[in-house]
């Protein structure tokens, strides 16, 4: 029992001491061995690897791979022609020489991301103020991000890290410059608007002007043309009573006086006082030139 109880004991401490001597490096990692305080290996290559038992030495984990540093805040940047822009950003980085890293920021990222942050608004403002809105919006937006990058290039040597790339997410004014200019777009617009609104008013009217103009022709043209038919059939009727007339003037006559009672007794309430010899009712009194005439 002792000698199984020995063995036991002695599994374990061989456990303990491969636990605190033995560790993995990650293909994602790098492994930093520490001394006393001080960096004593540092190992990019993943697989398993030794080291002495604490305290006399200990590892440290850093992630190599690509990093994203978005930009913190929104400030404003002046450009050639002193209009204020506010530019979003982001810088894809990672570790290239943990040693210096480590003695410039320690092991934690965020102590980096402070630091490097004001370098890259720095970096910007450089660039963005030697160049117009036009040039920074479109004409030279992929020259802007590549300056930068040359620009932290030399810096980011410091930090034990390298710029992969720089990239411009966001361009806008500030916002009492993007308030006025929306002012303006919309005052602009207001105007075209009008202006189409009247362009369409004037050419409403003179549509309908053209259409009275057309309506009074038409009517007009129809009147003279009805007037010629009616004139023409006054004309032909003339001609036939007077040819019908001429061959009887007798019952002309008697025509004609008949035609002067219609239109003199056409009501029943119609009085007239005339003397009974006028050659008015000659017609009636069947008087000389006044009978009717023969069938």
């Amino acid at each position: 029992m002792n000698r199984i109880g020995l063995i036991v004991v002695g599994a374990l401490v061989a456990l303990m001491l491969a636990t605190s001597t033995l560790f993995v490096v990650d293909q994602r990692q790098v492994g930093v061995i520490y001394a006393l305080g001080e960096i004593k290996e540092v190992i990019s290559e993943p697989g398993l690897n030794f080291k002495l038992p604490p305290p006399f030495q200990n590892v440290v984990f850093l992630d190599k791979r690509v990093q994203t540093l978005d930009s913190p805040d929104t400030r404003a940047i002046f450009t050639a022609e002193k209009k204020s822009l506010v530019i979003d950003w982001l810088v894809k980085w990672r570790i290239n020489e943990p040693r210096q890293f480590i003695r410039n920021n320690g092991v934690d990222f965020r102590n980096l991301e402070a630091r490097l942050s004001p370098v890259v608004q720095a970096a910007f403002n450089e660039e963005v103020t030697k160049r117009t809105v036009q040039g920074v919006l479109s004409a030279e937006r992929e020259k802007v991000m590549s300056d930068v990058r040359q620009r932290l290039a030399d810096d980011a040597k410091s930090f034990g890290i390298e710029i992969l790339d720089v990239r411009i997410k966001r361009v806008d004014f500030v916002a009492d410059i993007t308030d006025s200019v929306y002012r303006r777009m919309v005052s602009e617009r207001t105007q075209v608007a009008n202006e189409l609104r009247s362009t369409g008013n004037a050419a409403g009217e003179k549509i309908r002007a053209d259409a009275d103009r057309q309506r009074e022709v038409i009517i007009a043209e129809a009147y003279r043309d009805a007037q010629k038919v009616k004139g023409a059939g006054d004309a032909k009727a003339s001609a036939l009573y007077a040819e019908a007339f001429g061959r009887d003037p007798q019952f002309a006559q008697f025509y004609r006086s008949l035609e002067a009672y219609r239109a003199t007794f056409r009501s029943r309430s119609d009085v007239m006082v005339l003397d009974p010899s006028n050659d008015f009712f000659r017609a009636m009194q069947g008087g000389a030139g006044g009978s009717a005439p023969r069938r």
